[in-house]
């Protein structure tokens, strides 16, 4: 991503933007799109059930039972915590590394060492900001064209294999998270 002014050191303001169905592969990946820029976004391939965790975030399912990210939630809302931060930290070997930032009742911060996905599915489910470091950004983020911004809120299948396209346009075909059965994000394995 090169035609995107970045800090050099300041984690840029992110939002969930949507999910995705890689084409090639048949595996959600989750899209963080800029705040300050809405062509900005960066996909992270995820699991299926921290797809699935995101998705009834973004879908406004609720649960009969909490969800491993709700309990996360409730416990330390109950501890008197409450998280700051999500930050996409780092891109090494083709693995995202995030962190999660805790503040409890007397201003002590603890930020701990997370999974993206994870890191997201809570974010939803507290508010907290999310951002991504400039450095990963350059390396695996990019600028949608002006016409065509990323997907949002939306699952998408993958375009006919004989269609050319770029990464960020690979996403042809649109389905709605709450057309899709559970079943769907059970099937892949992380």
């Amino acid at each position: 991503m090169s035609d995107a002014p970045l800090e050099a050191n300041e984690p840029v303001p992110m939002r969930v933007g949507g999910l995705v169905v890689d084409p090639s592969t048949q595996v959600p990946v989750v899209i963080l799109r800029g705040i300050a820029e809405p062509r900005l976004y960066l996909p992270i391939f995820i699991g299926g059930l921290e797809a699935t965790a995101i998705a009834s975030v973004l879908a406004a399912v609720k649960m009969p039972r909490p969800m491993t990210h709700d309990l996360m939630a409730t416990l330390l809302d109950a501890m008197q915590c409450r998280v700051t931060k999500v930050e996409v930290t780092r891109l090494d070997g083709g693995t995202f590394y995030a962190s999660i930032t805790l503040a409890d009742q007397s201003g002590g911060e603890l930020v701990l060492d997370a999974r993206p996905s994870d890191a997201l599915a809570l974010a939803l489910r507290t508010d907290a900001s999310i951002a991504v470091h400039p450095a990963v950004l350059a390396e695996a983020g990019a600028l949608a064209p002006e016409d065509e911004p990323p997907p949002e809120g939306v699952v998408a299948t993958a375009p006919d294999a004989a269609d050319e396209v770029e990464p960020a346009a690979a996403v042809t075909r649109e389905t709605k998270l709450e057309d899709l059965e559970p079943e769907v994000f059970g099937k892949y394995k992380m």
